[in-house]
C-alpha cells in the first residue's frame, strides 16, 4: 500500500528523534544540549499518535540510565523531559508511562531534597524539577501539589517584560493548569497570588495568551472543590467578560485556512490550541455556575462565533462549542430565553444538518434539542412570562420548519440507537422534540 505524504512526514520525524535521541550518550555536555535543543523543534511538530508511541516507559528508563552512567546531565535531561511533558499537555496527550518509570521516584526525591536546603537552595533548579515533574507526571499527592504550588507561582509573580521572563511565566502558569480539578490546593497555597497575576494582566496585558488562559484555568479548576470561589472569580476576576474578549481576539488572530494545512502536516498553531483550552474551562461555569446574569448571553454568542469560524475546519473545536451549549442547557439557573437569544439553537442547526456527523457531536446536538424542548414546557408563574413564553415557542417552532427541522429529527430515528449504546447513555425519546411542543 502506497504511503500518503502525512504518513511519511510522520515516519520521517520519528525516524529522526530515534537518530539523534540515539547519538546523545556519545556527545559532551554542550554537543549533547545542541542535540537535545534540535530533538524538541521534532518534537513541537508531532502529533498526538506521535508523541504517544515514541514516549514510552523504556524511553524514560533508557534516560534514567544515561544518568546514572554519567551520559547525561540532569540539566540535559531535564530540558528534554520538560518538553516532552509540555507539549504532551499542550496537545492534550495523556501519557501515563513516567508514572511508572523510575525517573518518577528520583525527581520527588529530588524536589524535597532541594526544597529543604536552605542557603544553598537553587531556586532556578527546584523550578525546573517541579515543572518536569507535574507535566510528566499525572497522579501526585498533596505534600508535592505544597512544595510545587507557591514555587511556580513565585516565577509567575515576576513582571519583568523581557522575552525570556514571559517563557518562564508562561511555562510556570501552564504547568499549574495541569495540576487537575480533583487535586485538593488549599486557598492559602494560591488564591492571593494567583489574583494579582489575573487582575495585573486585565490592568497591564503583560502575559502571553497561553499564560493567561492557564492562570485562568488554574483558578477555576479549584471551583471544584471549593464552590465559594465563584464569587471571587465571576465578580472580582470578571470571568465572563474576560472569556468573551479573549474567545473573540483569538478567532481574529488564527488564520483558519492555514490551519487545515497545518494539522494535515501534524501541526497546530498555538493559538488554536489556546481556544480550545478555553473552550473546555467554559465547562465549569455552564456547569457549575450560580451567578447567571445577563453577561452569559453574550458569552453564548461568542461562542456561537467561534463554531462559526471553525465548522470548516476543526471538528474538535466544533465539538466543544456545542458541548458547552448542551451543559447549559443543564443548569436550571441559565434562562431558557439566554440559550435561544444567544445563537446557541443556530450552531447546533448547522451541525444536526451536515452530511457528515461526527458521533459525538450529533449526541450533544441532540440532547441540547431534547433539553430546551422539556425547559420551554416548563411552568411560568406570571401572566406576563406566559404570554412571553407562548411567543417564545411559536418563533422556535417557526425557525424549526424553515430549516426543514423535523425532517432532520426523522433521520435521526436510524443513529439514535447507535449513540446511545456508544456512549452509554439512557434512551433518547425523539419524539419528545419541538414539534410535540
Amino acid at each position: 500500500m502506497k504511503m500518503s505524504t502525512r504518513d511519511r512526514t510522520e515516519t520521517y520525524r520519528t525516524k529522526k528523534f530515534t537518530e539523534l535521541f540515539s547519538e546523545l550518550e556519545d556527545c559532551d555536555e554542550i554537543e549533547q544540549k545542541v542535540g537535545i535543543l534540535e530533538i524538541n523543534k521534532i518534537i513541537d511538530e508531532m502529533n498526538e499518535e506521535e508523541l504517544e508511541s515514541i514516549f514510552t516507559p523504556n524511553l524514560f528508563n533508557k534516560v534514567d540510565k544515561m544518568i546514572e552512567e554519567k551520559k547525561m546531565t540532569m540539566k540535559n535531561a531535564i530540558l528534554l523531559l520538560k518538553h516532552v511533558g509540555y507539549c504532551n499537555v499542550l496537545k492534550n496527550v495523556c501519557n501515563r508511562c513516567f508514572r511508572g518509570s523510575s525517573l518518577n521516584k528520583i525527581f520527588e526525591e529530588m524536589i524535597f531534597k532541594e526544597e529543604k536546603k536552605r542557603k544553598e537552595k537553587d531556586e532556578k533548579f527546584l523550578v525546573d524539577l517541579c515543572e518536569c515533574y507535574l507535566l510528566l507526571s499525572d497522579c501526585y499527592s498533596l505534600k508535592f501539589v505544597s512544595v510545587c504550588v507557591p514555587c511556580l507561582l513565585k516565577v509567575a509573580l515576576n513582571k519583568e517584560e523581557s522575552e525570556e521572563n514571559q517563557k518562564e511565566v508562561e511555562t510556570a502558569l501552564f504547568t499549574l493548569s495541569y495540576i487537575g480539578k480533583w487535586n485538593d490546593v488549599g486557598k492559602i497555597l494560591f488564591l492571593e497570588e494567583i489574583k494579582e497575576i489575573i487582575q495585573y494582566n486585565q490592568e497591564h496585558r503583560n502575559l502571553t495568551r497561553l499564560a493567561y488562559q492557564s492562570a485562568i484555568q488554574f483558578l477555576t479548576d479549584r471551583l471544584y472543590k471549593d464552590i465559594s470561589l465563584e464569587q471571587i472569580i465571576m465578580n472580582e476576576l470578571h470571568f465572563v467578560k474576560e472569556a468573551r474578549r479573549e474567545l473573540e481576539e483569538l478567532i481574529g488572530c488564527i488564520d483558519w485556512k492555514r490551519e487545515r494545512k497545518e494539522k494535515r502536516r501534524g501541526k497546530e498553531a498555538k493559538e488554536e490550541l489556546v481556544l480550545l483550552r478555553w473552550l473546555k474551562i467554559l465547562d465549569f461555569c455552564f456547569d457549575l455556575c450560580k451567578l447567571w446574569n445577563e453577561e452569559y448571553v453574550g458569552l453564548i454568542d461568542s461562542i456561537a462565533q467561534v463554531h462559526r469560524a471553525a465548522k470548516e475546519n476543526n471538528r474538535e473545536i466544533c465539538f466543544y462549542c456545542i458541548y458547552s451549549f448542551k451543559l447549559a442547557t443543564e443548569n436550571i439557573v441559565v434562562k431558557v430565553e439566554d440559550l435561544l437569544n444567544g445563537g446557541a439553537v443556530d450552531a447546533v442547526l448547522e451541525e444536526i444538518r451536515q452530511s457528515m456527523l461526527i458521533d459525538k457531536i450529533a449526541l450533544s446536538s441532540l440532547e441540547y434539542m431534547l433539553e430546551i424542548s422539556e425547559r420551554l414546557k416548563d411552568e411560568v408563574d406570571d401572566e406576563k412570562g406566559k404570554e412571553e413564553r407562548k411567543i417564545m415557542k411559536k418563533k422556535v417552532i417557526e425557525k424549526m420548519e424553515e430549516e426543514g427541522y423535523e425532517d432532520v429529527i426523522v433521520s435521526f430515528q436510524e443513529i439514535l440507537p447507535f449513540l446511545c449504546k456508544n456512549f452509554n447513555i439512557d434512551s433518547l425519546d425523539i419524539s419528545d422534540y419541538f414539534v410535540n411542543i
